[in-house]
């Protein structure tokens, strides 16, 4: 079954999928939103292709591989900016988005 064999990556990614729905509502909710208007704007796309990437997986498909190591490289730029920032939520996302993007490395390259 191949949710089995991706299935630690699945996990990553729907773990970091949510973290990054929770940090983009965060930050939406800060008093000055404007500094974090690339961290809000690497979540949602970072989330979005979690959440594919997850379904590629689930489903075996035979492009799983490719998308993971693009998810790997959206997932990097989120985690890279959301470290900037000192909210927790920020940090606990970019602590998310690096496991995410190992774990995706891992499974583009066939592991």
């Amino acid at each position: 079954m191949a949710h089995q064999q991706y299935r630690s990556c699945i996990e990553a990614c729907n773990s970091c999928a949510d973290a990054c729905d929770h940090c983009a509502t965060a930050c939406l909710g800060e008093s000055d939103i404007k500094p974090m208007a690339r961290c809000i704007a690497l979540d949602i796309d970072c989330a979005a292709i979690r959440r594919m990437a997850a379904g590629y997986m689930a489903r075996g498909s035979e492009f799983a591989n490719q998308l993971c190591a693009l998810c790997a490289d959206v997932c990097q730029a989120c985690g890279e900016e959301c470290a900037k920032h000192q909210y927790a939520h920020c940090q606990e996302c970019a602590q998310a988005c690096r496991r995410c993007a190992e774990e995706c490395r891992h499974m583009s390259n066939g592991q």
